[in-house]
C-alpha cells in the first residue's frame, strides 16, 4: 500500500514582542505565527505498536515529539491502536520555524482522523500545550496573531509574500535566551489591527546575536536585500520579499557554509487543507 505524505508545514514569527514575565517564570508574548507551503512530511501506517519507521538523528525515543504526541493520544482516549510513523525531515531542528512542534501536530491532527477519534480542534490544542508552546498554533492551522504563552490566538490577514529562511547552522538554546537577564520583559502590548512589520521587532534578536556573531552577520548579510528578522529565538533567519524569483536570486547568492529555502507565507497550513480534500481517509 502507498503511504499517505502529510503535511508537517514550517511558520515564522514574523514579530516578538515579550510584554512580561509570570511569576510561574512563563513569559507572556505577542506575535504573529506566519504560516508556510513548506515543511516536513509525515506518513502513518497501521500497526499493534507505536513506533519509528524512520529513525530521527540525535533524538531518541523518549525525547521524540511524535511519538509523545501519539502517546499522548492513546493515554487520553484509552485506544489501543498503533501506527509505524515514518518522516521526511527537511526543517532545522532547533531553528525556530516549529519543526518538532509542528510534528506533534500533525501526529495529532491526523492520527485523530486516522484512529477516528473525532476530537474538537479546540481540545486537542489544548492537548498539545502540553507537549510545548507552539504545538496549538499548529494544531490551529492558520497564521495567526498569537499572545499570552502562545495560544491565545487572533485571525490575522497577512499580504502574501515569499520569504527566504536561511540557517546559519548553529544551535540556539531556548532555555537559556529567554532566563537572559538583560533579555527585554516590558514591550508594550499592540493589538492585531496595530501590528506592521516595520513597527515590530523581535525581542529576542539582540541578545541572541550578542552571544551568536554568526547570526548577527547572516542578518547583516540578509537585510542588503530585503527586509530581514530573526524567527523565535533562532537560530533560522528570514527575509520577506513580494515575488517568488526575487527570494530564489537572493537564494541562489547564498554563501555555501549557510543553508537555506524559499517558502510561500499562506493563511491556511497545507495540512489542514490536506485534511479538509480527503475528510473520509481513515485506516
Amino acid at each position: 500500500m502507498a503511504l499517505t505524505w502529510w503535511p508537517s508545514p514550517a511558520k515564522l514569527n514574523l514579530f516578538l514582542h515579550i510584554n512580561q514575565q509570570r511569576e510561574d517564570g512563563y513569559h507572556c508574548l505577542q506575535t504573529v505565527f506566519q504560516m508556510l507551503d513548506r515543511g516536513d512530511e509525515i506518513a502513518f501506517e497501521p500497526a499493534e505498536r507505536l513506533h519509528m519507521a524512520t529513525p530521527m538523528s540525535g533524538v531518541c525515543d523518549e525525547d521524540n515529539l511524535i511519538l509523545k504526541a501519539a502517546r499522548l493520544l492513546q493515554d487520553y482516549t484509552n485506544t489501543q491502536l498503533g501506527c509505524r510513523i515514518h518522516i521526511n525531515k527537511n526543517l532545522p531542528m532547533g531553528g525556530g520555524v516549529g519543526g518538532g512542534s509542528s510534528n506533534a501536530a500533525t501526529t495529532l491532527l491526523v492520527l485523530n482522523k486516522l484512529w477516528n477519534l473525532t476530537i474538537p480542534s479546540e481540545e486537542l490544542q489544548q492537548l498539545g500545550l502540553s507537549l510545548g508552546a507552539d504545538v496549538p498554533v499548529f494544531v490551529n492551522g492558520e497564521t495567526t496573531f498569537a499572545e499570552g504563552v502562545g495560544e491565545s490566538f487572533t485571525p490575522i490577514a497577512i499580504p502574501e509574500s515569499w520569504y527566504l529562511i536561511v540557517h546559519p547552522n548553529i544551535h540556539v538554546s531556548t532555555q537559556t535566551i529567554f532566563t537572559e537577564p538583560d533579555l527585554p520583559r516590558s514591550t508594550p502590548i499592540i493589538s492585531p489591527k496595530q501590528y506592521k512589520f516595520e513597527s515590530t521587532q523581535n525581542d529576542c534578536q539582540k541578545i541572541v546575536c550578542n552571544r551568536h556573531p554568526e547570526v548577527a552577520y547572516l542578518l547583516q548579510w540578509l537585510i542588503q536585500f530585503a527586509p530581514s528578522r530573526m524567527t523565535g529565538t533562532g537560530a533560522c533567519v528570514f527575509a520577506q520579499f513580494n515575488a517568488k524569483h526575487e527570494a530564489e536570486e537572493t537564494l541562489a547568492k547564498l554563501p555555501r557554509k549557510w543553508s537555506g529555502f524559499v517558502a510561500k507565507g499562506v493563511q491556511t497550513s497545507p495540512l489542514i487543507q490536506q485534511l479538509e480534500s480527503q475528510r473520509s481517509y481513515t485506516f
